[in-house]
């Protein structure tokens, strides 16, 4: 069909029709526009459309109305616009829809499902530059009449006070600044490496980041993240670092360094950055040794031990650990409350996470975190690779993934961390929260290689609503929200998360075989289960207080297959479970969490610390929308949801598996 065949054909679809779908509270500036969840990507799986906020340029991109919430949109045609996002009040003053990609786009929506009545974004890329921000703010709009105007029933997504979506270019991609780089040296142990935007003049005042090198390592290993960061508007000082006596030391030098640098602004550089460099918003990042000593160091300002003269512990925004090494122990290697983040390598031969080797674990101080705490796990990535010195990978196992490819996942990754905690970038959580399968950039390493686990949990600040943690009420069939737990899967044992032999040989008399999350003197919990070949459950109970999540975003927990064992062993590959809400009345939604990235992942296939294949237990996070149960089961209430329910075995997904899981609660937005 010709466009002007199509357009005629769109004009003679009934404004009664448009006017009549069903419709969420629209400001009173537009009245008749409709508000709606456009943007987003296909899933497998029920809900079988994922609508999300962030996008990257040439990436994939669709747009989806749910005809359950919009029954007439079946059978209807539009133009599809995506334009810069405005208030009410701008559209108000101007409903001109002005498209930024080529043209305007021509869709059709034949319906039933939301499968028919999804379409993807043609004409693009959508352009995900603007200048330092990260991110592009978008509405998207469905001209139902045709008229080049957002008017009475249109559908928009993005009238609620934020944008329909964002769009970002590859993280990895180079900012808009050129870069300058210098050597500066304070004296013994104040030796620097410096990276900031060559035109800093003009640019006001620029977060602080400071990279602490691990033991052997050098301090002007790692201008790949230098050169990267200050391209996009930071300014990175990496130090010369004290790791011989251990990571109490490293900690004392990144807090020195720290102090001298922003104490020297004068003179470093010729005084370029005199001014120009904020005290008040200041990430740390520290590879093995230096990795823990900068948890470390915030232990020291948290405890009072030291306290720096031109900065304070508020200004941290984020502690970054690369391999940390784990010396010190609960008392000291201990983040508190900072925004906390990790980075492990599966292959790993220095810092190896072996069993037998407790200063070898860097999970241990992930979970010690209190605050907001990420990870990110990359498979076939040595120790070696995280910095850019050169020489061995330090690297043990299958599939290696080259330092250049590292550094490449390294960008991707640590540019919308930074984004998000110094900026509030809103278009940095998805690429933290969402799994590496639903938003890995265009131009990334793609073989299969590259395997990307992640892990988020919320800290007490942003008052998640917590089911079960593990860490109190430790029977069983209790939470530690004091609500019932039932259950029928196989094994089920609630203990430290922490592999208790020299080894992650199958064992059953070690029951968190593979488990690294902790050592003897750590408290982090969590339980382990399994089943063979039979449909199996495990349900907790919502407490009577707690049943109204309204107010909450996602249901959210951490989930891990256990290594070795021969029900993780029997298939290798994702593993799939489904997942239910049901409410006070009964009524049941059940999601598979194929729907959220594929399943969980199998343990990296490496050999060693004991017999057969298999490394540590790799916990990743899945987050699943409440408003996904309302999709399937639009009679959920979910102001009084009762019970959360994990179905396991081959009525709900893989026959056989073993399994440990921890934090079930619920995200607020």
């Amino acid at each position: 069909m010709s466009l002007l065949a199509f357009a005629l054909l769109a004009q003679s679809i009934v404004s009664q029709q448009a006017m009549s779908i069903a419709q969420p509270a629209t400001p009173a500036l537009l009245p008749g526009v409709v508000r709606a969840e456009l943007a987003g990507l296909s899933i497998s799986a029920a809900p079988h459309f994922d609508y999300v906020t962030s996008f990257v340029a040439g990436g994939a991109m669709q747009v989806a109305v749910d005809p359950v919430q919009f029954p007439q949109i079946v059978g209807a045609n539009a133009y599809l616009y995506i334009v810069r996002h405005k208030t009410p009040e701008q559209w108000l003053a101007d409903p001109t829809l002005v498209e930024v990609r080529s043209a305007a786009q021509a869709v059709f929506f034949p319906g039933p499902d939301i499968q028919n009545c999804t379409v993807p974004v043609l004409f693009g890329p959508v352009p995900g530059s603007n200048g330092v921000q990260f991110g592009v703010d978008y509405d998207i709009v469905l001209d139902l009449n045709f008229n080049t105007l957002l008017d009475e029933g249109d559908l928009i997504d993005g009238l609620d006070g934020k944008p329909g979506m964002w769009v970002t270019v590859p993280p990895q991609s180079n900012g808009p600044y050129a870069v300058t780089e210098i050597l500066y040296n304070g004296g013994t142990l104040l030796r620097q490496n410096i990276f900031y935007p060559t035109n800093i003049s003009t640019l006001g005042q620029l977060p602080l980041v400071v990279v602490s090198h691990g033991n052997g390592h050098n301090y002007q290993w790692y201008d790949h993240l230098g050169l990267h960061l200050a391209s996009w508007g930071f300014v990175v000082m990496s130090h010369e670092n004290n790791t011989g006596p251990g990571p109490d030391s490293a900690a004392l030098t990144t807090l020195s360094n720290t102090d001298h640098f922003l104490g020297n602004l004068a003179t470093i550089g010729g005084g370029a950055l005199q001014g120009h460099v904020d005290n008040t918003r200041i990430a740390w990042i520290g590879h093995s040794r230096g990795g823990e000593g900068v948890a470390r160091a915030y232990d020291r300002l948290f405890d009072g031990t030291n306290i720096a003269v031109n900065y304070t512990r508020s200004a941290i925004k984020l502690v970054s650990s690369i391999a940390p090494t784990d010396f010190l122990g609960p008392a000291s290697a201990y983040p508190h409350d900072a925004n906390y983040h990790l980075w492990v390598g599966g292959a790993d031969s220095d810092v190896t996470g072996c069993a037998d080797c407790n200063i070898c674990q860097s999970f241990h101080l992930l979970d010690r975190a209190e605050g907001t705490s990420h990870s990110i796990s990359l498979h076939g990535v040595g120790h070696g690779a995280f910095h850019n010195g050169g020489g061995d990978l330090w690297a043990s196992g299958p599939c290696i993934v080259s330092r250049a490819d590292t550094h490449v996942l390294m960008k991707v990754h640590l540019l919308p961390l930074l984004q998000h905690y110094i900026f509030g970038a809103p278009a940095a959580k998805d690429f933290f929260v969402r799994q590496w399968e639903s938003l890995a950039p265009p131009g990334v390493p793609n073989s299969t290689c590259v395997v990307v686990d992640m892990q988020y949990t919320e800290g007490a600040a942003r008052q998640p609503r917590v089911i079960d943690n593990f860490q109190t009420q430790n029977a069983t069939n209790l939470s530690s929200s004091g609500a019932a737990v039932t259950f029928t899967v196989d094994n089920l044992t609630e203990a430290r998360l922490d592999d208790l032999d020299s080894a992650f040989t199958a064992s059953g008399s070690d029951v968190m075989n593979g488990m690294t999350m902790g050592a003897a003197n750590d408290t982090t919990r969590g339980i382990v289960f399994q089943w063979t070949n039979a449909d199996r459950d495990l349900m907790f109970e919502v407490p009577a207080g707690q049943r109204d999540l309204r107010g909450f975003e996602a249901l959210s927990f951490r989930a891990a297959q256990c290594a070795r064992d021969a029900n993780t062993t029997a298939t290798l590959g994702d593993l799939v479970f489904q997942v239910a809400l049901r409410d006070e009345a009964g009524r049941r939604a059940q999601l598979s969490i194929r729907a959220y990235g594929g399943g969980i992942e199998e343990p990296y296939q490496r050999t060693g610390c004991g017999t057969g294949a298999g490394w540590g237990n790799e916990f990743e996070t899945v987050r699943m929308p409440l408003r996904d149960f309302r999709r399937i089961q639009n009679q959920l209430d979910l102001s009084r949801i009762d019970r959360i329910e994990f179905l396991f075995g081959p009525g709900y997904g893989d026959a056989r598996g073993r399994l440990g899981l921890d934090d079930v609660e619920f995200h607020r937005p």
